[in-house]
């Protein structure tokens, strides 16, 4: 199982990103797809999550309104679209798959993003 994230960088304050995570090695709409960060110092957390079906989704409360996860399983894609961005936002965004029917979950490796001007 292979989850690769693209689309990191730097960007300043009040920018937009687009992160996508593409996945290969497993049945992709099976499992429940989910952002998370890591700041410097603190540990993860979870940004957002979509169902299998797409059909819902959930944020931190620091993103809602600025952040939109959305997923592709004809393409084994999962996007986190992130606007308005802060300095706080400054982190390492993993992609992470969680099967739905079980306990098998994967990591992508990361992809930095940082928000400074």
């Amino acid at each position: 199982v292979r989850l690769v994230e693209s689309g990191g960088g730097l960007v300043q304050p009040g920018g937009s990103l687009k992160l996508s995570c593409a996945a290969s090695g497993l049945t992709f709409s099976l499992y429940s797809m989910s952002w998370y960060r890591q700041a410097p110092g603190k540990g993860r957390e979870l940004v957002a999550r979509i169902i299998s079906t797409g059909r819902s989704t959930n944020y931190t409360d620091s993103v809602k309104g600025r952040f939109t996860i959305s997923r592709n399983n004809a393409k084994n894609l999962v996007d986190l679209q992130m606007n308005s961005l802060k300095p706080e936002d400054t982190a390492v965004y993993f992609c992470h798959a969680s099967f739905e029917r079980g306990s098998l979950n994967y990591w992508g490796q990361g992809t930095q993003v940082t928000v400074s001007s």
